[in-house]
């Protein structure tokens, strides 16, 4: 069971839901509730598509059948695995930022049980992809990040993220990321393999640079030495 609860919506509940959510989310960023609420409300087909390509995934179907979580009482033992390894690798970024896994909304606005994992795996698995393509959590790595999460699932809240963030850049930032990040996000995006599909926590343990040949994944390229944050 996700926790938090579902609450059934009609469409003209959940068209409400989504504008309040998209113009809340708009004038304060950091409400991370608004945020999920606005990809729940408006991501439900492209939630249905992920589930079906998780289904057809001998790997994704793993993760639907033991649905794991990415909370402190799973992941907590990476602390102490090889420092080039994957699992350490997320560990570190973490811990540099005094993030917690546990501190995700929970989900609650989807139709099913298993569209509910679908959009919890989705959420929880996005500081995977900050480690894995070696983004900061500054607005420029978050906006790069939601471009990579476009491409890999259609969510509109992803586009929607690009759009506000970008709208925040100062001249510099904007500069930076559509000739720096924009570019290789779209190609990171597109070339990696079907990331909601990969069962991470059996990984842990591997290379960082081994897991992200295997899964095509490409790091972030070292901006110009510069202070664009």
């Amino acid at each position: 069971m996700i926790e938090g609860g579902r609450i059934r919506l009609n469409r003209w509940q959940q068209a409400a839901v989504a504008v309040g959510s998209a113009v809340g989310a708009l004038l304060n960023p950091r409400r991370a509730d608004l945020i999920a609420a606005l990809g729940e409300t408006t991501g439900k087909p492209a939630f249905e598509r992920v589930l079906e390509r998780m289904k057809r995934s001998p790997e994704g179907r793993a993760v639907l059948l033991e649905r794991p979580r990415v909370v402190s009482a799973e992941v907590g033992h990476v602390r102490d695995l090889p420092p080039n390894t994957f699992g350490a690798a997320y560990a570190n970024f973490m811990a540099s930022r005094n993030f917690s896994p546990d501190d995700r909304p929970p989900v609650r606005f989807m139709d099913t049980e298993e569209l509910a994992y679908v959009a919890m795996r989705a959420r929880e698995v996005h500081d995977f992809w900050h480690t894995l393509f070696g983004l900061p959590t500054n607005l420029i790595g978050e906006s790069a990040l939601k471009v990579i999460e476009f491409e890999q699932m259609h969510l509109p809240m992803c586009l929607l993220s690009v759009i506000g963030g970008t709208a925040r850049f100062s001249e510099r930032q904007r500069s930076l990321f559509f000739q720096h990040y924009f570019p290789w996000a779209i190609r990171a995006g597109m070339q990696s393999t079907d990331l909601m599909c990969v069962y991470y926590e059996r990984n842990f343990h591997e290379d960082l640079e081994d897991v992200r040949r295997k899964w095509g994944i490409v790091p972030a390229p070292v901006p110009p030495k510069q202070n664009f944050t």
